[in-house]
């Protein structure tokens, strides 16, 4: 629709010609446009970068949001697990992965990792070896396998920060066993929404004290040591080597969180 006449102004400006798209308004060099949105959907003629722009990018976030809400909504209680995926099954921390696992589940715990190999698997492996609800939410990358086969409920992301929600909504604690980059933006992730009070009563577990106490020596020496933290915030971090005493956090955690609710 193209509209022209007086803008209304005291001043007698015009208002310019414009055509309306929907919620979105085009004016002056905008205007030209050799098709409508309707033509475009119903002819399958011509190049097919439209699924590539932004706009369509949101109805596949959308989509991603819609998919994991659903597929999730109804598991029990459960605690997100990340790992190296290059952790080999012959290596003592993926034993440790099963353990842990295994035990989440003996206190009704359902598991969520990143789906992937290494120490997820393990930690899938665990949980469903043990009668356990295993959960995967992979994502799509070049370079990954896909779904370990552990995993009992899957659902696959092309979008990292979807993905992140589902890791953080859906889960009591957060648990991080030896990893790498991935690993890390997750757990400085988590620390920040429990710090901002974004998530509550969500422990965060450092599992592997050889692994991660020189992270936790910097985090309290640096950031804590010159302000840039608070002492209720190192606080946030629980570092151990051991399955029960992680299982106990994670237990007392979600205990306060029931006496609030």
């Amino acid at each position: 629709m193209t509209i022209e006449g007086p803008w209304g102004e005291p001043n007698g400006a015009e208002k310019p010609q414009e055509k309306q798209r929907g919620p979105v308004v085009l004016r002056r060099s905008r205007l030209s446009e050799p098709t409508t949105t309707d033509q475009r959907l119903l002819d399958s003629r011509g190049p097919s970068d439209w699924v590539h722009t932004d706009p369509w990018r949101v109805l596949r976030i959308q989509a991603e949001f819609v998919e994991g809400f659903g597929a999730l909504a109804e598991v029990p209680r459960a605690v997100t697990v990340f790992g190296s995926a290059r952790t080999p099954r012959d290596h003592p921390e993926y034993a440790v992965g099963v353990q842990l696992g295994a035990a989440l589940a003996g206190i009704g715990c359902a598991v969520i990792t990143g789906g992937g190999p290494g120490a997820m698997e393990a930690v899938n492996r665990g949980a469903s070896e043990a009668g356990g609800l295993s959960i995967g939410l992979g994502i799509e990358l070049p370079f990954e396998q896909g779904l370990n086969p552990w995993v009992d409920l899957g659902v696959n992301f092309r979008y990292f920060f979807v993905r992140k929600t589902m890791f953080i909504k859906y889960a009591q604690a957060f648990v991080c066993l030896p990893g790498g980059f991935g690993t890390m933006d997750e757990l400085f992730e988590s620390l920040t929404l429990v710090q901002t009070k974004k998530v509550t009563k969500f422990p965060v577990v450092l599992f592997g004290r050889s692994y991660w106490q020189g992270l936790y020596d910097w985090i309290r020496d640096s950031m804590h040591g010159t302000g840039k933290i608070g002492e209720k915030d190192l606080a946030l971090l629980h570092l151990t080597d051991d399955v029960d005493d992680a299982i106990r956090i994670v237990q007392e955690a979600y205990e306060a969180w029931e006496a609030t609710h």
